[in-house]
């Protein structure tokens, strides 16, 4: 695994005359093929336990199932899909497929979970892809079939496809999805204080003491991170970049972020960190990285647009930095990039 996203804790507790040390609790799992961990400030530390362990469980029941690859619920739609049979699916995951279906129209094409076919075909159904292409052939197949969420239809508690092409992989919206989830559960159990960061995305609640949760953009050419940001309550960040999951074969970088309109690994970036806040913002610090980075630097703007960010840097091919006005203002540079080019005209962010 390649987890290169840093977080960064400030846990170096200054004495202020209390009587104790706030607790900090901290646990790690290993879900959606990646880590995660939740961290609780100042809170009883039997409560904060009981807390944690209900969000991962509850992740690790999402893992199962929203995978496409293994028996699940999403499994059982994908296999009906491709047999040309509709499929049953419970109230929450008709609610996930309506949701990624808005988001897929939103994007442009950009962003599209209905591309699972293409995912296998390049080998990222597994953790460890081999480096090898794909014949062309069973690409092209696919492709002229142009699998998408608008071929899928969820009504009355049934799932059903007109391509049977279509093999809905969920691993641009679960992450971020289960964020959310997890950040509700803790507020309803008593959690004011904590950090979730779930391979990447992360959301904040509270603060670390009188400090605010500060985290870290990851580097994606070597160890260490480029810049700090500092996050408010109710705040998301999500990264999607090639350093993670990808192949490299005869000099080229192959990653898992597929274009569903070419249904090839893209190679417009490096990497793409969004900062969202408001309803959905897990959802969203998920979802909505994908158009941008998948849209390459031409079209930055318009998708950042297009998927309502205000906030966001982008790195591209050449490592040159690609950073909206507002997202500046909350940065610490730590490795400055030797271009940096601002873009002022999607404005508004994040106060």
């Amino acid at each position: 695994m390649r987890l290169k996203f840093s977080l960064i804790l400030l846990l170096v507790l200054a004495l202020s005359g209390c009587s104790r040390s706030p607790t900090v609790t901290e646990r790690q799992a290993f879900v959606f093929g990646t880590l995660v961990e939740v961290v609780v400030y100042d809170a009883p530390k039997a409560q904060a336990e009981s807390a944690i362990d209900s969000v991962l469980a509850r992740f690790d029941r999402y893992n199962r199932s929203l995978n496409p690859w293994k028996p699940g619920a999403l499994y059982d739609v994908n296999a009906a899909f491709a047999a040309g049979r509709p499929a049953p699916v419970d109230a929450e995951l008709a609610a996930i497929l309506g949701d990624a279906k808005v988001y897929a129209q939103q994007s442009g094409e950009t962003f599209d979970p209905a591309v699972g076919n293409f995912v296998r075909l390049w080998g990222f159904d597994h953790e460890t892809p081999a480096a090898h292409l794909p014949d062309p052939k069973a690409v092209a197949a696919v492709l002229a079939t142009h699998p998408s969420m608008a071929q899928v239809t969820v009504k009355d508690g049934v799932a059903s496809s007109s391509n049977k092409e279509v093999r809905i992989d969920l691993g641009g919206y679960a992450k971020g999805y289960a964020l959310g989830i997890a950040a509700a559960m803790l507020e309803k159990r008593g959690i004011r204080n904590a950090l979730i960061n779930n391979g990447g995305n992360l959301y904040a609640l509270g603060s670390h003491g009188k400090r605010p949760w500060e985290v870290g953009i990851q580097n994606p050419r070597k160890a260490g991170v480029i810049a700090t940001l500092a996050l408010k309550s109710g705040e998301a960040i999500g990264t999607s970049g090639d350093y993670q999951r990808y192949f490299m074969l005869d000099g080229r970088r192959y990653c898992h972020l597929i274009d569903p309109r070419t249904g090839a690994p893209s190679q417009a970036m490096r990497s793409v960190t969004v900062l969202v806040d408001g309803p959905a913002a897990g959802v969203r610090s998920d979802v909505t990285s994908k158009p941008l980075f998948i849209g390459g630097i031409a079209d930055l703007r318009e998708n950042a647009r297009r998927m309502g960010v205000h906030d966001y840097l982008a790195l591209d091919r050449s490592g040159a930095a690609w950073v909206s006005a507002p997202m500046l203002k909350r940065l610490t540079w730590v490795e400055k990039p030797a271009m940096i080019h601002v873009l002022h005209d999607w404005q508004g962010g994040l106060k």
